[in-house]
């Protein structure tokens, strides 16, 4: 397995592009399973799950090619209903084409979906609200089984805020007969932009980005040509590069508009931020001062830029407390964090930042994907080397994250295995 080499203590200094969002990019291409006619999705990031996802489609019968960030993809005909579990066992969003298939073919046949192990991510929201819109639904020997011949309206109520769930009853209600209404909808950018493609697809989606989405269902889609947003999460996570080196870059191509929690806890830990157009100029200040996050849903502080907080706030000058409210078992950074100096106590969902004065290398071990970005941003700050393992994890969510770092000016080498 690959591994990260670094060299700490150097400021980063220049510019950097953010790429398109993986986050809004999978529930997109999963999307084009709705339509027998050509998507052409631009802004695609090159990514280990972006691959997952087309080679998952290509199962299936689709057609996709990749080129300098356009996917050219389309599904005129769908040979397979069945998302086979040595594709979906790495991937969580998998998941994602349920709706789709069952809405374009009349029957779905999915392996329960993989990932990262940050916690129990249950699915049973997605297969209510199926059944709700006229499915049957089975389980057998680890894949979902959903059937029917023609989906229906109906009115759903989320009883916790899910994204993948409401994505894919998004795409299942946007061919289904009648009216869907989704309450306690998950409100996520990555939502709007997927609602955003199928109404050019021709859909009839109101709502999305609120708690109530309300969805006409129509007879057919079309293809469209549609550039997928950038990644919320990955301009947050060069924040945190910058702030726990106390540098000064640009990010280009900041989602400002979907980042305010971000940038209101990474001015409050004593950053500097100026908005240029799409760009944001970013200092980190001479100290980090504590803060207490807690995470939470969409307008909130987002459970996939804890980790990267938490690296930067261990070299704070006081306690910070972090609440995570999302999933029970992503913390598992901290103990590598731990092993370079940090201070840091985790009791059930709640984690106490006791800041050090200095981080020091040494070898770690990524446990997730927002994990391995904690750990390199922690690796920028600390004296001497770090030795990042399986950076594989990492792959999954940052496109060329080692190269754009060193275009900042950081020292970061990849081994390969």
């Amino acid at each position: 397995m690959d591994k990260f080499i670094i060299e700490g203590g150097n400021k980063l200094q220049g510019r950097v592009k953010i790429s398109g969002s993986k986050n809004a990019a999978l529930p997109i291409i999963a999307a084009a399973i709705l339509t027998d006619e050509e998507l052409i999705l631009k802004n695609i990031p090159d990514l280990k799950d972006i691959t997952t996802m087309i080679n998952l489609l290509k199962e299936l019968g689709c057609f996709a090619k990749k080129e300098n960030g356009t996917l050219y993809i389309r599904c005129k005909n769908i040979k397979s209903s069945k998302a086979p579990y040595e594709l979906v066992k790495t991937m969580r969003a998998s998941i994602l084409v349920l709706g789709p298939l069952l809405a374009r073919t009349g029957v779905a046949y999915v392996s329960m979906p993989g990932g990262c192990a940050i916690g129990v991510r249950p699915i049973n929201l997605h297969l209510k609200a199926l059944e709700i819109m006229g499915a049957n639904i089975n389980i057998d020997k680890g894949y979902i089984v959903a059937q029917s011949k023609k989906l229906t309206g109906g009115e759903i109520y989320f009883d916790t805020p899910t994204v993948t769930g409401t994505e894919n009853i998004l795409m299942a209600a946007a061919t289904a007969g009648g009216k869907t209404v989704i309450k306690n909808a998950a409100k996520e950018p990555e939502i709007v932009d997927l609602a955003n493609i199928l109404n050019n697809m021709g859909a009839n989606i109101e709502g999305a980005g609120t708690s109530t989405i309300i969805v006409n269902g129509v007879k057919k889609l079309g293809g469209i040509e549609y550039s997928v947003m950038n990644d919320r999460i990955e301009a947050g996570t060069f924040m945190c590069a910058a702030l726990i080196t106390s540098s000064f870059i640009e990010i280009e191509n900041a989602p400002v508009y979907a980042m305010d929690a971000i940038v209101d806890k990474f001015r409050e830990a004593g950053g500097i931020v100026e908005q240029k157009g799409d760009n944001l100029i970013i200092a980190g200040g001479k100290i980090i001062k504590p803060v207490n996050i807690k995470t939470s849903v969409y307008p909130g502080f987002p459970t996939d830029m804890q980790a990267q907080f938490i690296s930067v706030l261990s070299l704070a000058e006081g306690v910070s407390i972090v609440k995570e409210t999302i999933f029970e078992n992503r913390f598992q950074h901290v103990a590598e964090l731990n092993r370079m100096n940090a201070d840091i106590v985790v009791s059930n969902n709640q984690a106490v930042i006791n800041g050090v004065e200095t981080l020091i290398g040494a070898t770690v071990m990524a446990t997730d994907l927002r994990a391995s970005a904690s750990l390199v941003i922690a690796a920028l700050a600390a004296e001497g080397v770090t030795e990042i393992l399986r950076i594989y994890h990492l792959d999954r969510g940052y496109e060329n994250m080692e190269t754009k770092l060193a275009n900042l000016g950081a020292k970061i080498r990849r081994i390969k295995a």
